[in-house]
């Protein structure tokens, strides 16, 4: 009986389950997407029951729309939006408040009263983070100061705290099991990256009980079984949970140290794999767990870019300058230039290498010959504005020469923006003819922990390479204005 791997692709804006064959082909795909809230200026939050309701549903879906039994799923791996945080009752399973999602900048007070107090240094050498309402720790924080009883529950071990991948298995099990992996831990801002542990003078600094905290296992690891009354009466072994933008860096075959990956999503994410070594930013980066597998571990430099893709949804949905996305790559086309219009699209601050919290979005260089096309190619070339800037960084930090770039997220489908990020870089950038590479990621993950891979048969094929059109001359003086532009935005403190 032909066997098949199930991964859950958890993302801030859909849930989605993609069935693997043996071949790494996509079976089938079914897809939710999530809800997002927010209440206030700069806050971001999501219902932490709907993300389980959706993992239900499209993990059902995929199996009847596939038509496969579901004894024939061999094994589950999940990826998941990272630093997103829950906390919920550890009786009832219920969630204690709404989840904060790692965009929302409503933690910044706490953030900045713990770098008064010169957390900075300490936070950075253990985590390889820096202190920021990106981080899980600081909305841990948050959700106690507005509800001391949960603080108190907390102490009793009465509350648990999860991101999502310990809130989707502690679900999926039945409430048995409370666990993590080093790649999700490792962006709690609580994690040592050294030690691979929790860090009692972290918990101490935050006032965080241990208690609350996920058991740590490596990312590619028979966790434990599905409760048989949530998957058809099966229970699957799930063996890999993963942070999205490692699961993608491990989709694309970035194995060995030097391996690099872009992702347009929600956000941007550029993750370098730096091997066993740690490789500690001078230039705004965050050093990070790629993943462990038995005894292994990898790690990675990451540049987090806060909004990439979801200027191209505010576009549509808010300025309702087009109806699909799709339709951007020919408006971008359209024109020549984008008549001297730039975008920085800091909707929640700047990350990497800004890490500017203040710096506010903004349209620079509108005069009235520009128009909807010059302002969507103004988008389009934003997202490779930036990912210039971490590149640049991770080039300095690593002291490694990177002659391409590997891609995916769902912007990656557009020629125009990855030609022009091409020409940007002055270097190849390589799409896959898959783009399910999250997924995918976590698939392989799952299936070398369940026997149902080994590594040598890992692997993805191209699709479409682009190379450079353009002169590095006319780029670099495209770049050097992208640069003033941000300095503009920077200005507004």
């Amino acid at each position: 009986m032909q066997k098949y791997i199930l991964a859950i692709d958890h993302g801030t804006t859909s849930t989605r389950a993609v069935l693997f064959d043996k071949a790494a082909n996509v079976v089938e795909i079914a897809q939710k997407e999530t809800t997002i809230s927010y209440p206030h200026p700069g806050w971001v939050e999501q219902d932490a029951n709907e993300i389980w309701l959706a993992c239900l549903a499209v993990m059902s879906e995929v199996i009847l729309k596939s038509k496969i039994s579901p004894e024939q799923v061999a094994a589950i791996g999940i990826s998941n939006q990272r630093e997103t945080s829950v906390l919920w009752d550890a009786l009832t399973g219920l969630p204690v408040s709404p989840a904060i999602v790692w965009q929302s900048k409503q933690t910044k007070s706490i953030c900045d009263g713990w770098k008064k107090k010169g957390y900075e240094d300490i936070v950075k050498a253990k985590t390889g983070l820096r202190i920021d309402p990106y981080f899980s720790a600081s909305k841990i924080r948050f959700i106690f100061d507005q509800n001391a009883d949960v603080y108190e529950k907390a102490k009793k071990g009465e509350v648990l705290f999860g991101t999502m991948d310990s809130w989707i298995v502690w679900k999926l099990s039945g409430s048995l099991t409370h666990i993590t992996d080093v790649s999700n831990a490792s962006r709690t801002l609580l994690f040592n990256i050294h030690t691979l542990s929790w860090d009692d003078e972290l918990l101490e600094m935050f006032d965080i009980p241990k208690c609350i905290l996920p058991e740590v296992k490596p990312t590619s690891y028979a966790y434990c079984k599905t409760a048989s009354y949530h998957f058809f009466g099966q229970e699957v072994p799930i063996c890999c949970v993963v942070g999205d933008q490692q699961a993608a860096l491990f989709g694309q075959g970035c194995f060995g140290a030097g391996g690099i990956k872009n992702t347009y999503g929600t956000g941007g994410f550029m993750l370098m794999n730096t091997g066993k070594r740690i490789v500690e930013s001078k230039n705004g980066l965050l050093s990070t767990v790629a993943w462990q597998i038995g005894d292994q571990v990898d790690y990675a430099l990451e540049g987090s870019i806060f909004v990439s893709g979801s200027l191209m949804k505010w576009l549509r949905d808010q300025m309702q300058l087009f109806e699909n996305t799709k339709d951007t790559q020919a408006m971008a086309e359209s024109v020549e230039n984008t008549n001297g219009v730039y975008i920085v699209p800091a909707f929640v601050g700047l990350g990497a290498p800004y890490w500017d919290d203040a710096c506010q979005a903004s349209i620079l260089g509108l005069t009235f010959g520009a128009n909807k096309n010059h302002i969507v190619r103004a988008a389009l070339e934003s997202m490779a504005y930036q990912s210039k800037d971490v590149l640049e960084a991770m080039r300095q930090d690593s002291q490694i020469e990177i002659t391409s770039m590997k891609v995916d997220g769902g912007a990656c489908a557009n020629d125009f923006l990855l030609q022009f990020q091409s020409d940007l870089l002055q270097m190849p950038v390589q799409r896959f003819k898959t783009n399910e590479l999250t997924a995918l990621g976590a698939a392989y993950l799952a299936g070398l922990s369940c026997g149902y891979w080994t590594k040598d048969e890992l692997g993805v094929e191209l699709s479409k390479e682009f190379v450079p059109e353009k002169s590095k001359e006319e780029m670099d003086s495209l770049y050097s204005n992208w640069k003033k532009a941000v300095k503009t935005c920077q200005s507004y403190k």
